[in-house]
């Protein structure tokens, strides 16, 4: 996918566990305005890596959802598990030149640790083996994360959570890998996503500096929660947005987003509210704060 004339790329990657509910609606909305509003490309990426949780058919269900909404993307969809080659290759490569290791430590033998991996093989070479996991090895320097909308987040991982997975014992690749190696290579340049993603995104700035890429400029949306603080999220069963309610569902998402959508706009169709919220697109009324003050009852 070429640059466009605005040098923004920007993407949407849902996980094909479920169909989308609301939240799921309010980050691609928000990242396709902010794709949009500055005149840039939006992708989409299917991530369904992980075999387990997929949910037959909900690949399509996203597409058909996506489309009925108006949020149409840009070139062709890619399927995370069609590029497994790639991800082996950067694998194979990270261990041959020393920057992971095999790791053979179960969940059972770490579980003292309050998730910070106290480095049991970092120098046992470990031959490889399928049924072991592959862990990228981290240092104590800082990783600093400038987010358009979070305070400043500066960690260091060798504190936490240590050297991490990017192979799973099951064989999966595991998501940070994944997330870092294809934006790369569709050479993303904004990332606009919950702020339930956050945490992750020191790691994958590491990864973004041992594949010598530069890495993109991210806004973390704040999340909508259940009434009882969990997110709304495939997992826990929140209700699959309706394509037959596209305008008055499109209409909320954008009041949930802090838009201001005039009341005119809540009888339009989709195209024409989304004109408007593209012309309009202002990420700076979404609330700082890591979550929506407006929650909704659990199952919503």
């Amino acid at each position: 996918m070429p640059a466009s004339d605005s040098g923004y790329i920007g993407r949407f990657a849902p996980t094909p566990s479920g169909h989308l509910h609301f939240g799921s609606l309010l980050a691609a909305l928000a990242s396709y305005l902010d794709a949009r509003n500055a005149g840039g490309h939006w992708l989409l990426r299917i991530e369904d890596l992980d075999t387990p949780r997929n949910l037959p058919g909900a690949d399509q269900h996203i597409l058909h959802t996506l489309d009925a909404y108006g949020l149409h993307w840009d070139g062709p969809v890619v399927w995370q598990s069609r590029r497994l080659e790639h991800y082996h290759a950067l694998l194979e490569d990270w261990l041959r030149r020393d920057l992971a290791f095999y790791c053979n430590c179960s969940r059972q033998d770490l579980k003292d640790f309050a998730g910070v991996y106290p480095g049991t093989c970092r120098q046992r070479r470990l031959p490889a083996d399928s049924s072991h996991a592959i862990r990228v090895r981290v240092d104590d320097r800082l990783i600093s994360v400038a987010d358009r909308l979070q305070p400043p987040l500066v960690v260091c991982l060798s504190a936490d959570p240590g050297d991490f997975v990017v192979r799973r014992r099951d064989s999966i690749i595991a998501y940070q890998l994944a997330v870092v190696a294809d934006d790369v290579a569709q050479g993303i340049t904004d990332i606009v996503r919950g702020a339930d993603l956050l945490d992750s995104t020191p790691r994958q700035l590491w990864l973004y500096q041992l594949l010598d890429a530069p890495a993109p400029r991210y806004l973390h949306i704040p999340l909508l929660l259940q009434r009882d603080g969990d997110k709304l999220s495939k997992r826990l069963g929140s209700a699959p947005i309706d394509p037959d309610q596209a305008p008055a569902t499109l209409f909320r998402a954008l009041h949930t987003l802090a838009q201001q959508p005039p009341a005119e706009l809540a009888r339009a169709p989709v195209s024409e509210q989304l004109d408007w919220a593209i012309a309009h697109w202002q990420p700076r009324r979404l609330p700082g704060a890591p979550q929506f003050n407006q929650v909704y009852p659990a199952g919503s």
